[in-house]
């Protein structure tokens, strides 16, 4: 499926590639004729990317910033799981540590991300930033509990990016920042917990793409599924 709201000849970087959602994206941004050039980037790539470490990210944009300027930025890094540990069902399950490292690997390392690489967008034309984000993030949209750092870190990455999406739109009126809900999609990350009941990572892609594709700028950030619709933050 085109990106059609983009330029043609529009340029793309695609984090955590590697992944299931971020390999699907990468695939469909190279079967798209109007993408001039995309580049996937993951911990086993080239250059490689070590989320958790900011020297490692600025080396990234380093490398990468004679091939922008950037129109397209998809960020599918994070973690469900980390260091063989899932998600806290109580809180006497609650690990300093393990809440340290979900707030690492889902809210701070994709900042830095967009610390880093924002400066790479394109400057008076449309660019989207879009981030794997989750429903189970949205703080209104909490009925069942549990899942305590997952929950904690999802929420700390959407403010994030709702703060970073006004200071972009200052720059750059034309940028759209979206916090994206994929839906229950079969990889990895989800297998253990819902087991074969989920769509095609393809699939995801393409419609987060389509939805993306259709939103406005308005200087804030969206949080949407991948329906297109609106999930309260």
């Amino acid at each position: 499926m085109p990106v059609m709201s983009l330029r043609d000849g529009y340029t793309a970087l695609v984090f955590g590639a590697s992944g299931a959602i971020g390999g699907a994206w990468l695939q469909a941004l190279r079967a798209d004729p109007r993408c001039a050039r995309v580049a996937g980037i993951s911990r086993r790539g080239d250059p490689a990317l070590d989320l958790t470490s900011e020297a490692s990210i600025a080396d990234c944009a380093g490398r990468l910033m004679p091939l922008g300027p950037y129109h397209l930025v998809l960020d599918a890094t994070g973690a469900l799981t980390l260091d063989g540990r899932g998600p806290e069902k109580r809180l006497d399950e609650l690990d300093p540590q393990q809440l340290q490292r979900q707030m690492l690997v889902n809210a701070i390392g994709p900042a830095l991300l967009l610390k880093h690489f924002a400066p790479l967008l394109a400057s008076g034309e449309r660019v989207i930033w879009a981030k794997l984000s989750a429903r189970v993030g949205s703080i209104e949209d909490n009925h069942k509990g549990g899942w305590y750092g997952y929950r904690a870190s999802k929420a700390a990455l959407n403010q994030l990016l709702q703060t970073a999406a006004i200071e972009i739109a200052r720059r750059r009126p034309e940028a759209v920042v979206a916090a994206l809900q994929p839906g229950t999609v079969r990889s990895a990350l989800s297998q253990p917990f819902v087991g074969d009941r989920a769509m095609e990572p393809g699939v995801s892609a393409q419609r987060l793409l389509a939805v993306i594709d259709a939103l406005p700028a308005t200087g804030r950030a969206h949080f949407v599924d991948h329906l297109g619709q609106a999930i309260p933050w």
